[in-house]
């Protein structure tokens, strides 16, 4: 028997891809709508458990509510009044709509029908790479720009591992970045008694918009926000996250691991990535099941990097240039 499948499968009318670690009873199901994780299924202590709290059928891959296991491209998380100026150039991603109606959150290829390159299977894992040239001009207000994006999986020993590469095809410099919207639900125990872990040394401050405040002010050192000092692991208790953390901190593998355990099963996962920010959520405002899951968010960079000068380097794809960037959920134990 195949230690690794890799298969194509369906959600409704979605296209989906089944990546099978068979030797370990490892399954992760993604669809090509937006390249969007559904379950990522893993043994425990009380049998197989789905530790990926994602849509539950095509419905929800339809309306995508709350942006779970969304891939978040060109832009991760918010835009400040979804305005920007880039080069010296002011864009609008929402012309004509004012008050309180006005957002830009999480990029252009949530409803995005990926295609499917790449499928395959091997002694080493199960592999596939979603492709889009959705983002050109004309197609998303305010952003004039043309990014080829290419998603890849890879189911292997360690757990699932994405790499994303993102190409400017222009002629002219784009802002760009990546990241990634997972949720996680290790038990069906309050989230309150499991632990958390993350090796950041500072924390990003927001105005009441999650926006990051201006300037250097923004970044906090822990010392000075030690309810939020989740550098040794802790319960997560009563207290809200929906916050940043910067200044992480690699291993000797150059992987800083965010790490999520369940207590009472042993169940623990370690979110990597070699560089951003880390933002946890504790899913106080979502649509549905509050406070039942943890969303653990690999980003290139901050929230508002549109915005901010210090992340200006950062998110600068100039015409012919691509940038890559990788993250993962390893599983540690049991």
């Amino acid at each position: 028997m195949a230690e690794f499948l890799a298969e194509r499968g369906q959600v409704g009318e979605h296209g989906i891809v089944v990546l099978t670690d068979v030797a370990r009873g490892r399954r992760v199901r993604i669809a090509r709508r937006g390249a969007t994780v559904l379950s990522f299924e893993v043994p425990s202590p009380e049998g197989v458990r789905n530790i990926a709290d994602g849509y539950r059928d095509a419905g929800e891959l339809d309306t995508r509510p709350s942006s779970r296991y969304a891939i978040m491209v060109p832009f991760a998380n918010r835009i400040a009044d979804a305005r920007y100026v880039f080069d010296g150039v002011p864009h609008d991603l929402q012309p004509g709509i004012e008050g309180a109606s006005r957002a830009a959150r999480h990029g252009f290829v949530r409803g995005v029908d990926f295609d499917v390159t790449d499928l395959r299977a091997d002694a080493q894992g199960a592999h596939v790479t979603f492709v889009t040239q959705a983002i050109r001009p004309g197609v998303h207000p305010g952003y004039p720009f043309a990014i080829d994006l290419a998603v890849s999986f890879t189911l292997d020993a360690g757990g699932l591992a994405l790499d994303v590469v993102m190409r400017n095809v222009g002629e002219r410099a784009a802002p760009c970045f990546f990241g990634w919207h997972p949720y996680f639900r290790l038990a069906d125990s309050p989230i309150e008694g499991w632990e958390l872990q993350i090796p950041a040394d500072s924390v990003v401050r927001t105005d009441e918009q999650f926006i990051p405040i201006a300037g250097e002010g923004a970044r906090a050192p822990l010392e000075q926000a030690p309810e939020l000092d989740f550098r040794r692991m802790q319960a997560i208790g009563p207290r809200e996250l929906n916050h940043a953390f910067a200044d992480l901190r690699c291993d000797t593998d150059g992987r800083a691991r965010t790490r999520l355990r369940d207590p009472q099963s042993g169940l623990t996962i370690a979110v990597w990535q070699p560089s951003g920010v880390m933002l946890a959520f504790t899913a106080d405002t979502v649509t549905r099941d509050i406070r039942r899951s943890v969303a653990l968010e690999p980003m290139e960079s901050w929230s508002d990097a549109f915005n901010r000068p210090d992340c200006a380097d950062a998110i600068r794809l100039e015409p012919g240039a691509e940038r890559r960037f990788t993250c993962g959920v390893e599983i540690e134990s049991p």
